[in-house]
């Protein structure tokens, strides 16, 4: 019988106890054992998808709310967490971790929250400095992107009332033209005065709004796909402030630059869904069974605003699948990370050099295709593409990235790259895992630091490929 990926023990044992349920009474609801019951709320068995839609019905919920619910990404963070050397004299178990993570999350997100602040005083200090010593950074760029992702993990990067109002607005662009782009414009011109025009603008600036003469300035060395996007989202900050500001109150985001750029976030997310509306972007999904690149030629958008988009297609009853997305530069700097599928992806190290992520710069612009398995054994469907971006000018230098994309395995066919893959082919499973100093694949070769749980001896009689495999 198929399986979900994600493990949502925790979820149901919270959802059962605030319904003051006990194991044997929601067992017996659900026409199984209490014993079964135990195992999946301590994660020691999946759960099959007739069971899920039993356990929703039961607790008046969509499917996808318990799975986006899971604490699989908050486990993986503090496992991370935990393989930093400050903790190599601790006896942690990951089962320890686990139980952490699910019973009690709100603990665990402000552990993660003090470990962050750690790792900002630390990387800011000077040479000579303790960690106690330092002064903290002044730039708080590390804490407030993390925060930023934490904030569109829990919200399942699903925002209705932005979603709601996206679809108001592109309704009345709808009716000025036949033509999203005029009518974009022209709806620009007509609500708010501006009137936008093409222009040459500083090397990084993609728009420029002079409210002196009311003209919406976009730099003429943009793609059409980035400035339609830019456009968008200049209609987002002038039409969605009073949606975006109130989902940030709501939030309990740290003070300093997270709510900025909380609000710049939120304003692209509600660009994302002017250009691309929820209810035929997911018709389109299905139709096209998640082919990015015919769903960036239908609606104008480039490849990583397509992929973005589908990672927000969670409301309720019109679902997409759960997807994760990462992006990361050539030298493996993780800059967005996202997972609804039960992948976890990398808090503060980078990713491991086996996904196909860090291969998609070998072969530029061509979309590779990875069935991967984690460490715990749940294997995952990915695609991954290297893109450049800028270079626009003449020996201008250009950006190099990855973007990354995939779900659990069980929905691998719903998508068309896995056609002409036998994903029952286990030669074809590629091993990852998430860190080294927290990966338990003793054997790989391509170990950038020993496990921070492990120690090693060298045998003077030969001499390992990697110094840091088969530990002892």
């Amino acid at each position: 019988m198929e399986k979900t990926g994600p493990q949502i023990g925790g979820k149901i044992r919270r959802l059962r106890r605030q319904k003051h349920t006990s194991q044997a009474d929601l067992a017996a609801a659900l026409g199984i054992s209490a014993s079964y019951l135990n195992l999946l709320e301590h994660n020691r068995r999946n759960i099959t998808v007739p069971l899920l839609f039993k356990l929703a019905g039961h607790f008046g919920i969509e499917p996808g709310e318990l799975v986006e619910s899971d604490e699989s990404q908050l486990t993986g963070d503090l496992m991370e967490l935990f393989g930093d050397d400050i903790f190599a004299d601790t006896d942690l178990t990951n089962h320890e971790i686990r139980d952490l993570a699910s019973s009690n999350p709100t603990a665990a997100k402000a552990i993660l929250r003090l470990f962050d602040k750690y790792q900002e005083v630390r990387s800011g200090r000077s040479g000579g400095e303790s960690a106690s010593d330092a002064e903290p950074s002044t730039t708080g760029y590390h804490m407030a992107t993390e925060a930023i992702s934490d904030f569109i993990q829990e919200n399942a990067n699903h925002f209705p009332a932005l979603e709601a109002s996206a679809e108001r607005v592109r309704h009345d662009i709808d009716h000025a033209s036949d033509s999203f782009e005029l009518g974009l414009k022209t709806y620009l011109f007509n609500v708010f005065g501006f009137e936008v025009k093409m222009a040459s603008l500083p090397a990084g600036i993609a728009q420029k709004l002079d409210e002196d003469t009311n003209k919406l300035f976009i730099s003429d060395i943009s793609s059409p796909e980035s400035a339609l996007f830019s456009m968008a989202h200049r209609a987002a900050l002038l039409t969605a402030e009073r949606e975006i500001e109130e989902i940030v109150d709501q939030s309990n985001l740290p003070e300093g630059d997270a709510p900025i750029l909380a609000k710049n976030v939120l304003a692209s997310y509600f660009a994302a869904a002017l250009v691309m509306p929820y209810t035929p972007f997911l018709a389109a999904c299905r139709d096209y069974r998640y082919d990015v690149e015919r769903l960036s030629r239908r609606f104008g958008a480039s490849f990583e605003q397509v992929c973005h988009r589908m990672t927000t297609l969670q409301r309720p009853g019109a679902q997409g699948i759960p997807l994760h997305l990462v992006r990361t530069d050539i030298a493996g700097n993780i800059s967005k990370r996202f997972s609804l599928s039960g992948i976890h992806i990398p808090r503060h190290s980078g990713a491991c050099p086996r996904w196909n992520i860090y291969s998609a710069f070998l072969q530029p612009e061509k979309i590779n295709i990875q069935i991967s398995q984690m460490p715990d054994s749940e294997m995952y469907f990915c695609i991954a593409k290297s893109i450049a971006k800028g270079g626009y000018r003449h020996n201008a230098p250009r950006r190099h990235l990855s973007i990354g994309l995939g779900c659990h395995i069980s929905h691998a066919k719903e998508m068309i790259y896995s056609d002409g893959v036998d994903l029952k082919n286990l030669s074809q499973v590629v091993p990852i895992g998430v860190g080294c100093r927290i990966c338990p694949r003793l054997e790989c070769g391509q170990r950038a630091h020993p496990p921070a749980d492990h120690r090693f001896h060298i045998d003077a009689a030969t001499k390992p490929e990697n110094l840091y495999a088969k530990m002892s």
